[in-house]
């Protein structure tokens, strides 16, 4: 069965998380709020079009750095390569399942952080149209107990599949 999360819907991701960014970011104003205290006052501020070069760079870039990662494990000595059972997983019969496997997780974690970032430029987006502009730290750390946990899921699917031994 074809992975239904492939590349493909990572890139598509992607162009929607940068639509999303390109569209939303101009209901900001000339001068963003972009940087804000602990308590949601806005503390930094930048250029309408400079935080949107930002946001874009980060939605987009840090989601293409964190699938290239698992995507080049295979160019990695294998003696590298930090992952239990390693002699198991990585033996010659099992290593192309076990780098589809790793790339297929890296684009989950992929599209979770862009997601993400799109969830946190919502906020910011909010956050500007308050006179004087305020984050919502109670939303923020919802959104990011979510992402979180959902990391954690992640992770614990690779320790799971990783640690065990057919």
């Amino acid at each position: 069965m074809k992975n239904p999360f492939s590349l493909d819907a990572l890139v598509a991701v992607l162009v929607v998380a940068a639509g999303f960014i390109l569209v939303s970011a101009q209901s900001l104003p000339p001068v963003v709020a972009s940087h804000f205290a602990a308590g949601g006052n806005a503390d930094g501020f930048m250029p309408r079009n400079v935080y949107l070069g930002l946001m874009s760079v980060m939605a987009v870039g840090v989601p293409i750095l964190l699938a290239l990662g698992p995507s080049l494990v295979h160019l990695i000595p294998p003696h590298l390569v930090s992952l239990p059972n390693r002699d198991y997983w990585l033996s010659p019969e099992r290593t192309a399942e076990t780098f589809a496997f790793l790339r297929k997780h890296g684009i989950y974690l992929s599209a979770l952080m862009a997601v993400f970032l799109c969830f946190v430029h919502w906020l910011v987006i909010r956050a500007n149209k308050l006179q004087p502009p305020h984050f919502s730290a109670s939303l923020f750390v919802t959104g990011l107990v979510l992402f979180l946990l959902a990391v954690a899921v992640w992770i614990g699917v690779l320790i799971v599949r990783f640690h065990r031994r057919p």
